[in-house]
Formats: structure tokens, sequence, C-alpha cells
């Protein structure tokens, strides 16, 4: 009993602080409610990524991924951009993520499930290609003038989906048809018979 309470009183935990720094930055800081929502859909995607690589169920695993993907259409939301925030949830929240949760309850079952999940064996490389992202993004965010930084752009969503069906509607179709092969060969691979041809 204890062990299973210990990462719901961790998760608590986690959640009270980052309220905590949210709330102080509106009233203490004065900053807005958008910067606070930010820090707050900001951690909740860091923290279930995070969930996405290191819990052992695969089923959990997937799950955390939604969370990660709901939070990122958060935070489009706040950016500005409410049409590919909700591109964000139709696409990855309702489709890929179901799919993905869905060809992995088709094809594995308890008893050929693996052990260890392929990603939790290249640790090593993970940290490394990790230290090096960080050390991009850090070289980034120090040459960079915020100062110079512009404001907050509202993008009509007309202006959008006028660009992303006028000016890109090649890739859009190429993302259709790479959706549709993935279906195709999740059904495949769900139909596919014990013992037959690989």
């Amino acid at each position: 009993m204890l062990r299973r309470l210990i990462p719901i009183v961790l998760a608590l935990a986690v959640l009270g602080i980052v309220t905590g720094i949210a709330a102080l930055m509106i009233v203490a800081l004065g900053q807005d409610w958008g910067d606070a929502l930010f820090w707050l859909f900001a951690s909740v995607m860091i923290g279930s990524a995070l969930l996405v690589v290191t819990m052992r169920d695969i089923i959990r695993c997937g799950l955390a991924m939604i969370v990660c993907f709901g939070a990122l259409a958060g935070i489009y939301v706040i950016l500005g951009a409410p049409l590919i925030a909700a591109a964000q949830v139709i696409v990855y929240i309702g489709a890929i993520s179901v799919l993905i949760l869905f060809a992995i309850m088709l094809t594995q079952t308890k008893d050929d499930a693996p052990s260890r999940l392929v990603f939790q064996t290249q640790a090593v490389p993970a940290a490394i290609a990790s230290v090096i992202i960080v050390i991009v993004i850090a070289l980034s965010i120090a040459a960079t003038d915020w100062g110079e930084a512009a404001d907050r752009v509202r993008l009509a969503t007309s202006d959008m989906s006028t660009a992303l069906f006028k000016d890109f509607v090649l890739p859009f179709e190429v993302v259709s048809v790479l959706l549709l092969a993935a279906v195709v060969g999740g059904v495949y691979l769900a139909k596919r018979e014990k013992g037959g041809p690989p």
C-alpha cells in the first residue's frame, strides 16, 4: 500500500510546487495569467514527457504521451494559434496516440511483451544526446537578443487555414497518406497469424 502511495504523494508535491510558482509569478512578480499558464503547461509537458521515457508499462507511457500532447496544445492556445492547437488535439491526441495505443494492445500480449523496452536499453546514448541538445539550446538562448523579441502575435484562424490548405497542400496530403499507411500497417500487424510468414 505504501509503495503505491509514494508516487501519488510525489506527484501531488510536484503539482503543488508548480502551482505555487505560478501563483508567485502572478502575485509577487506581477506577471499576467498567460505567463503563469505557460509555466503550468510547460511543467506538465516536461513532466509527462519524462514519464513517457521512464515508465516501464508501455500503455502508461502512451497515456503520458497523450497528456504531453494536451499540454502542448494548451501552449499553442496561449501563443495565439488556436488552429494549431485544434490540429494538435485532433491529429495527435485523437488519432496518432489512440492508434499507437491500439497497435500496442493488439500486437502485444502479456506473454510476449518485452521485459525491458527498447528505449530503456539505450540510456547512455540518450543521455549523451540530451546533454548535447541542452548545450545547443543554452547557446541559442544566450545568443538571442530578448529585448528585440516581438510581442505575442495573434494569428487569425482564417489566415492559417488559407496558408495550410493553399500554400502547403502537398505536405498536408503527404501526411494524410502517411497516416493511412500507418493504419494499414497496424491492421496488417493485428491480423497476422502466429507462426505465419513475417
